[in-house]
């Protein structure tokens, strides 16, 4: 058995991050796999901020300071997989949202990771149905993935709050982008039929929380009134290779090095 560490985190622009604490924050925790989302850089930028410590895939978005995904690792990459365009080009804003990579394990064998960054959306607009055509998208995927067994994790930003545990003020929320019942549907299509198991949820009780992001307005993060949308999903055969999951919340606001919690799971594979 290999005890494998995954962290995703939304570094909310990596270089704002890596001012902001993230490498001693690294240093300390010491995961095997890092995978990013809403980086904000180009491939040099994020070699240079990470280290040569890592193997590194990246994808960064088309549309200038937004979006981007990557995935850094301790481990080799078996191989390497960029983007949803399943052979045809993407829309630039679908770019910089997932990335996948098989990580060769010591043991033998790999474990495939998903870095992805789904779009926030707007309600009643355009932007919406971005969204629901990307989550088109990134199903379709998720079921090749189930289909194929083995050991997947998909995570990282969401930008989907699954149920009314998962957002501190829902009742103020059922009409918002990030809780409507049609994006939740998707968690529940990827659960129930898929085969996906959400380990926040798993190993973090009944809820209410815990919370992996907060608004920078007004008191959200000192109140901790914020929303659960950061996960990692896994295949039931990694499923039950999990056996702790932690989300780390700063001690106080202006210690955070984003306004996301970053969620690491351990495996035991």
């Amino acid at each position: 058995m290999w005890t494998v560490k995954i962290t995703t985190v939304n570094v909310n622009g990596i270089r704002a991050a890596h001012r902001k604490g993230m490498p001693a924050w690294l240093a300390s925790e010491q995961p095997d796999v890092l995978l990013l989302q809403e980086v904000r850089a180009t491939d040099e930028i994020v070699a240079e901020l990470l280290g040569e410590d890592w193997h590194i895939v990246h994808q960064a978005c088309d549309i200038k300071g937004r979006a981007g995904v990557a995935i850094a690792s301790r481990l080799p990459f078996d191989a390497v997989r960029v983007g949803l365009g399943n052979g045809e080009p993407e829309v630039d804003v679908d770019t910089g949202r997932w990335v996948e990579a098989d990580v060769a394990l010591p043991a033998g064998g790999h474990v495939t990771v998903v870095s992805a960054y789904i779009h926030s959306g707007t309600a009643g607009t355009p932007k919406m149905d971005q969204k629901y055509a990307h989550l088109e998208k990134v199903t379709a995927r998720m079921r090749e993935l189930a289909a194929a067994g083995g050991r997947t994790v998909v995570a990282g930003d969401l930008n989907i709050a699954h149920r009314e545990v998962d957002i501190k003020n829902w009742k103020g929320n059922l009409k918002s982008a990030g809780f409507l019942p049609e994006e939740r549907a998707y968690l529940d299509l990827w659960y129930d039929e898929l085969g996906f198991a959400d380990l926040g949820r798993r190993f973090g009780g009944d809820g209410p929380g815990p919370y992996t992001w907060w608004s920078n307005r007004g008191k959200a993060f000192d109140n901790d009134s914020g929303w659960r949308i950061d996960y990692q999903l896994a295949t039931p055969e990694l499923a039950e290779a999990a056996r702790s999951v932690a989300i780390w919340r700063a001690p106080s606001w202006d210690t955070r090095w984003s306004d996301h919690a970053p969620v690491t799971v351990e495996y035991e594979i």
